[in-house]
């Protein structure tokens, strides 16, 4: 079977490189190149259009880099199967331990031999749904699927989070979203950011201006005040505790 394979680098040069390897490859291990792109921003378009098996990714490119590029493919694989496995290819070897403690499958070094490569790519097996996840550190936005368009939304911009059937919207001040995603799992890796106020809403620490107690009665009831924002999140009795933590800082 053809591995097909999505090449990215902001490098034409690396890029026509890594293409003349792989054709010199084909007799022994046969492969495609099915599209190419020049930062993480461009690979997040080309998965949703162009099946793949892997993508050699560089690490460090403008704008989005291949670390965050990995974990926003694992956050769109719900709407797109499982994402391709992600071999990194960089100049530099500063990521590698990082990169292997992190179950990259591999980590090629330019410039590449194709004795190398032929090795990396040999190894590629259909990877779990959740491994891209751990292959990046913490987004700096979050991808929303519209249509025909992807869209990033910057997560300093969400004034909060909340869970609505099998999808989270995502709120701002200009208009909400909707992410294919876990509202749990983005507590697990937004956790320094937003604060959980309810089984199904998470508010951003940094746009929280404080709490309100509900008159009427018998337990006491309150809600969150947002900075500028008019609407007020009710927090659950479950979590009241995080009221008394901001009133005794």
């Amino acid at each position: 079977m053809t591995l097909r394979i999505i090449l990215a680098d902001d490098e034409a040069l690396a890029r026509s490189r890594l293409r003349s390897l792989l054709d010199d490859l084909n007799t022994e291990l046969p492969v495609a190149v099915v599209a190419e792109a020049a930062n993480g921003g461009e690979v997040l378009a080309r998965v949703l259009d162009t099946p793949a098996d892997v993508i050699l990714m560089d690490i460090q490119m403008p704008g989005m880099g291949g670390l965050e590029a990995a974990r926003h493919l694992a956050a769109m694989s719900g709407a797109t199967g499982k994402p391709p496995a992600i071999i990194f290819v960089t100049a530099h070897d500063e990521h590698a331990i990082a990169a292997f403690e992190l179950r990259a499958v591999d980590y090629l070094l330019k410039p590449v031999r194709q004795a190398r490569l032929k090795e990396a790519l040999s190894r590629i097996r259909p990877l779990p749904p959740d491994t891209a996840a751990s292959l990046a550190p913490r987004r700096a936005s979050f991808t929303v699927l519209e249509r025909n368009r992807i869209l990033q939304v910057a997560v300093a911009e969400v004034l909060y989070l909340r869970a609505e059937q099998r999808y989270v919207t995502a709120c701002t001040r200009e208009r909400e979203y909707l992410l294919d995603e876990s509202l749990v799992k983005l507590e697990e890796e937004f956790a320094d950011e937003f604060l959980r106020l309810h089984r199904n809403c998470l508010v951003a620490r940094r746009h929280l201006a404080g709490f309100e107690r509900m008159e009427g009665g018998g337990e006491p009831a309150w809600q969150a005040l947002l900075r500028d924002w008019p609407e007020k999140l009710p927090v659950s009795r479950r979590q009241l505790h995080v009221v008394r933590e901001f009133k005794a800082k």
